[in-house]
C-alpha cells in the first residue's frame, strides 16, 4: 500500500466542491489500506509536499490552480507522481477557448464561437465589433469565461441588450470570455477512464435540470436541483456517435487516466462538444462517478483504477 497525498481545496471558486471529491477520495483510499493525508491546497503546498514525502498524489483540486497544470507542475518539479492529465493536457482542458481552437482544427463537432480578452475591449475597440458576432451567431448566444468549470459565470444572452451585462459577469471571473451559439438539445457527460493503458467510455449520463434553464452550478451540486439519466436514452446508434466524439476530443487534447466530456446532443442527433474536464467532481452528486456505477464499477474501484494508472506510470518510468 502506498502513502497518498490527496490534494484538495484550493482557492479558487470551486474551493467547495473540491473538498467534497477530496475528502470522499480520502475516505475510499483508506477503505482500500492507504496510508493517507490530506491537504488543502496553499501557499505551503511544496514544504508539505516536502514533509510529508508521499509516494503519490491524488489530485482531487478543481479550477484554476489545480485543474490548470498549475499544481501538476509542482508535482513534476518535485519529482512526485500524481494522478490525472499531466501539465498540457490539464492547460488545454482548462482554457476552453484554445479547446475549442483545436476541435475546429481537428474537426470535431464544436459550438461556432469568437473570443474576446479584455485588452481586446479597453485597447482595441472590440465592442464595436459585437453587431458582426450577434449577426453571426444568432440569439440566444452563450457567454462565458474561458477559464472556469462548474458552470461560474456562465449567462445567456437572448437579445443585443444582454449582452453588455453578460459579458461584465463574465469578465469578472476571467481576463479572456468565451462567446458561442447556442446549441438546443440534451445535456450529456461522457465519462473516461482508462485501464491497461486505454480509455474507455463509461454510460453517457444525461443531465435534466428541473426548475433552472440550464445545467448551472447550483444545478449540478445541490441535491434534488436536476433529475440525472443513466444510461441516457439515446439509441445504440447515438450513443456510439457520443462515445466516438468523446473518446477523439479526449485523445486530442491528451487526457489520461479519467476525464468528463461533456456534450450537447442537437435534436437531429449530432453531438457537440463544449469542453473536457481533466479532474472531473468526485462528489456524490457528481457525473463521473454516477456512470462508474452504472458500468458496475463502483467507487473505491474507480478511485484504485486512478491510482493504478499513476503506479504504472511510475513503474514505466523506472524500467
Amino acid at each position: 500500500m502506498s502513502r497518498v497525498a490527496v490534494l484538495k481545496g484550493g482557492r479558487s471558486l470551486e474551493r467547495q466542491v473540491s473538498l467534497r471529491s477530496g475528502e470522499r477520495v480520502e475516505e475510499a483510499l483508506r477503505r482500500l489500506g492507504h496510508e493517507v493525508v490530506g491537504i488543502d491546497v496553499g501557499r505551503d503546498l511544496v514544504r508539505q509536499l516536502r514533509a510529508l514525502q508521499p509516494e503519490i498524489a491524488f489530485v482531487a483540486l478543481h479550477g484554476p490552480g489545480g485543474e490548470d497544470g498549475t499544481a501538476q507542475e509542482l508535482l513534476e518539479i518535485l519529482g512526485i507522481p500524481y494522478t490525472g492529465s499531466g501539465v498540457l493536457a490539464c492547460q488545454r482542458c482548462m482554457d476552453k477557448v484554445l479547446a475549442k481552437h483545436l476541435f475546429v482544427e481537428a474537426g470535431i463537432p464544436t459550438p461556432e464561437f469568437f473570443a474576446f480578452s479584455q485588452l481586446a475591449f479597453r485597447e482595441l475597440g472590440a465592442a464595436d465589433a459585437l453587431g458582426e458576432i450577434e449577426e453571426r451567431l444568432g440569439f440566444p448566444i452563450v457567454i462565458k469565461p474561458s477559464s472556469q468549470g462548474s458552470a461560474l459565470g456562465i449567462k445567456f444572452a437572448g437579445s443585443p441588450e444582454d449582452v453588455p451585462g453578460a459579458l461584465v459577469s463574465a469578465f469578472a471571473y476571467d481576463t479572456k470570455v468565451l462567446i458561442e451559439r447556442h446549441v438546443a438539445g440534451r445535456d450529456l457527460a461522457v465519462g473516461i477512464i482508462e485501464r491497461d493503458g486505454e480509455p474507455h467510455v463509461l454510460p453517457i449520463v444525461e443531465a435534466i435540470p428541473l426548475d433552472e434553464p440550464f445545467f448551472d452550478f447550483e444545478a449540478r451540486y445541490e441535491i434534488g436541483r436536476t433529475r440525472f439519466v443513466c444510461p441516457a436514452d439515446l439509441g445504440n446508434e447515438v450513443a456510439e456517435r457520443c462515445a466516438q466524439v468523446a473518446l477523439a476530443a479526449y485523445r486530442l487534447l491528451g487526457c489520461r487516466d479519467f476525464a468528463r466530456v461533456d456534450l450537447l446532443l442537437a435534436p437531429e442527433g449530432e453531438p457537440t462538444v463544449l469542453e473536457i474536464n481533466a479532474i472531473p467532481g468526485l462528489t456524490d452528486t457528481s457525473l463521473l462517478p454516477q456512470a462508474a456505477v452504472a458500468a458496475g464499477i463502483g467507487f473505491d474501484e474507480l478511485v484504485a483504477t486512478i491510482l493504478d494508472n499513476a503506479h504504472q506510470r511510475q513503474d514505466s518510468a523506472r524500467r
